[in-house]
């Protein structure tokens, strides 16, 4: 089985999926991107966050199909939009668009996330937040 489909099927088996929606932009950007030389887990953990609503899927499948048509290798202009976006938002969505990114950062990094001011996000992002720290064990174990 390839490491893609064991992923995805740990995830679905560990009931990690919000629901339909959430599962088949996942699987979609996986099962196009997986096999890019820029793949990672961390990119892997990004795409199960950015895969949780349709605004931030489209913004990620834009970033990736950039990054595979310019041919990368890695993801460092990803995370340098991450933090430019992370910046800009800082104020906007009391801190959980912000973090957010700060999260999908530290994840591209392959380091552990600061969570210390989940606190100060709405609690549909601490949600957000706990189901991808969830999957990012996962993903990690695959």
């Amino acid at each position: 089985m390839l490491w893609k489909d064991a992923c995805f099927m740990a995830l679905e088996n560990a009931g990690m999926f919000e629901n339909s929606g959430h599962r088949t932009r996942f699987h979609e950007m996986l099962d196009c991107y997986a096999n890019y030389p820029f793949f990672t887990k961390g990119l892997c953990k990004c795409m199960y966050l950015s895969a949780w609503d349709e605004e931030h899927f489209v913004i990620m499948l834009e970033t990736l199909t950039n990054m595979a048509l310019g041919q990368e290798e890695d993801t460092e202009d990803m995370k340098f939009q991450g933090d430019v976006l992370s910046e800009e938002n800082m104020d906007e969505h009391a801190y959980g668009e912000a973090l957010m990114f700060q999260i999908s950062g530290a994840f591209l990094e392959n380091r552990k996330p600061d969570l210390s001011k989940l606190s100060e996000m709405s609690e549909e992002y601490q949600h957000i937040v706990d189901r991808g720290m969830k999957a990012a064990e996962i993903i990690e174990g695959v």
